[in-house]
């Protein structure tokens, strides 16, 4: 099943989407940027914006150094104007999924089909072209809020985002099963999360335009002399009361099956909230915070599982301490302390018992380059970020 191209309303414009919206070669040796718009079908600011970027790369016909693509994600749900219609894109990227992608007997959903052409689009770019290469996928949200990106916390992510004077959310892919920003960044891919604004609003479409400029910047995929508006497009990221600053996430409201969730009128992005403020309605009760801190995409929609998040500012003086436990490789020594051991199949992942978890709290293995992942039989399976690049399946 293939989705061909299909017309819709955008920010009082009719645009045309296709799988791959465009794509510009330059040295095949050379940095390659990917971006990915509408993986969400009611986030169309980022296919408008990827259109724009294109338009203007051919007007003014700007010579490209590496090479950029621009590929469209649900577009099925794009079209009915939805976030998605049987299951979140952005919940089946793994391992297990990829491996059965062509079985149409396991493949029952509308976003499976999406997923199979995405991935195949995928592979035919990583295979072409040598790279490095960075992933890109823009998004906005329901509720207003300043710009942000959001990454898993691999040193050469960091490294990415800081060229960008806005905030980074750390290890949301704890809290998150199937993103495909994870699933690509497990093979060492540079891939980072950009949440442009509302939904809406056409502030949205200019930040998303500017990042993706800024971004073939920092690549080295466009010279910054040929960018004629680069000013104007880091000007736009800085309008904003949030700047450049690590966070990570210290909770997250999961609404269940069949429950009403309402979100209190009014929330912003990085509002600040205190211990025990009332937020939400749960099917007639009242939702606290868990965690003083700031909340963090609220949602402001009926399509989604994450009824909020709470986040607090890293330290400085931490993330410079990672970045040095890490370079040194430090991370062995936690293999010698009892009660972990490296999973025989995969040399990414340690596996930790839950007495040996109590005792070392989670963001030990946070500074070592771990994420945490509860599996089964009450182990802990504590996942390494960063890695060497390897082939995609």
């Amino acid at each position: 099943m293939s989705l061909q191209e299909v017309r819709i309303n955008a920010f009082d414009e009719k645009i045309t989407i296709k799988r791959v919206l465009g794509s510009i070669q330059g040295t095949k040796n050379a940095p390659t940027v990917i971006c990915f718009g509408g993986i969400h079908g009611n986030e169309r600011a980022g296919v408008y914006a990827l259109i724009k970027v294109l338009k203007t790369i051919e007007k003014e016909k700007i010579p490209f150094l590496g090479n950029f693509y621009a590929i469209s994600g649900n577009i099925n749900a794009l079209q009915k104007n939805i976030r998605f219609e049987d299951i979140d894109l952005n919940r089946i990227w793994s391992a297990k999924k990829i491996q059965i992608i062509d079985d149409f007997n396991k493949n029952i959903y509308k976003e499976s089909f999406e997923q199979q052409e995405i991935y195949k689009q995928i592979k035919e770019i990583v295979k072409k072209d040598k790279g490095p290469f960075y992933f890109i996928d823009l998004h906005t949200t329901s509720s207003d809020t300043s710009p942000f990106i959001t990454i898993s916390d691999s040193l050469n992510n960091r490294e990415f985002s800081s060229n960008f004077s806005i905030p980074t959310i750390l290890g949301i892919e704890e809290y998150l099963d199937g993103p495909l920003l994870t699933f690509i960044n497990e093979f060492g891919h540079i891939s980072l999360g950009f949440e442009a604004g509302e939904h809406y609003k056409e502030s949205s479409v200019d930040n998303c335009e500017a990042f993706i400029w800024l971004a073939l910047k920092a690549s080295g995929c466009v010279n910054e002399l040929e960018i004629k508006k680069l000013s104007y497009y880091q000007h736009v990221l800085s309008l904003y009361k949030e700047k450049q600053e690590f966070y990570e996430i210290n909770y997250k409201y999961e609404i269940s099956k069949n429950e009403q969730f309402e979100m209190l009128f009014g929330f912003s992005n990085f509002e600040s909230v205190v211990k025990g403020q009332e937020l939400a309605i749960s099917n007639s009760k009242k939702i606290r915070a868990a965690h003083s801190g700031k909340i963090f995409m609220p949602l402001y929609q009926k399509q989604g599982e994450d009824g909020f998040f709470i986040i607090s500012l890293i330290s400085k003086k931490w993330l410079v301490l990672s970045t040095l436990v890490r370079r040194l490789k430090m991370h062995y020594l936690l293999r010698s302390l009892p009660g972990i051991q490296q999973d025989k199949s995969n040399k990414h992942i340690l596996i930790v018992n839950p007495k040996t978890a109590r005792f070392l709290a989670t963001e030990i293995f946070h500074l070592f380059g771990y994420r945490k992942k509860v599996i089964k039989d009450t182990k802990y399976y504590f996942i390494k970020r960063d890695r060497k690049v390897t082939e995609l399946f």
